[in-house]
């Protein structure tokens, strides 16, 4: 990898080995799918595992509150409702509008 590495011109940055402090992402990330995943569950199939660990990605991903955050998930749903008791339009229905139309004429 290495070698292939530099061949194409790019260099790496070296993280010594038993040095969590030098990647605090990844090691950071690698804490917490150990302690709230891994260490709770029994794979018996890859399919399981693969269903098991696709449920806690996306929850992991969007709904888990992040501190750092002010406790809101790192990437909510794209679509959130309404909050309460902002004022917006109602739709009418079509008879109620034809009574108004039938008022003004």
């Amino acid at each position: 990898m290495r070698d292939w590495l530099g061949r194409i011109g790019v260099q790496t940055l070296y993280i010594e080995p038993g040095s969590p402090w030098e990647n605090g992402y990844n090691e950071s990330f690698n804490g917490k799918l150990r302690d709230e995943l891994l260490n709770g569950e029994i794979f018996y199939t890859m399919r399981e595992a693969e269903i098991i660990i696709g449920r806690w990605r996306t929850h992991y991903n969007t709904v888990r509150p992040h501190s750092s955050l002010g406790y809101r998930p790192p990437a909510p749903e794209a679509i959130l409702p309404r909050p309460a008791g902002l004022p917006y339009a109602t739709l009418r229905s079509v008879q109620q509008d034809d009574h108004n139309r039938r008022d003004l004429t």
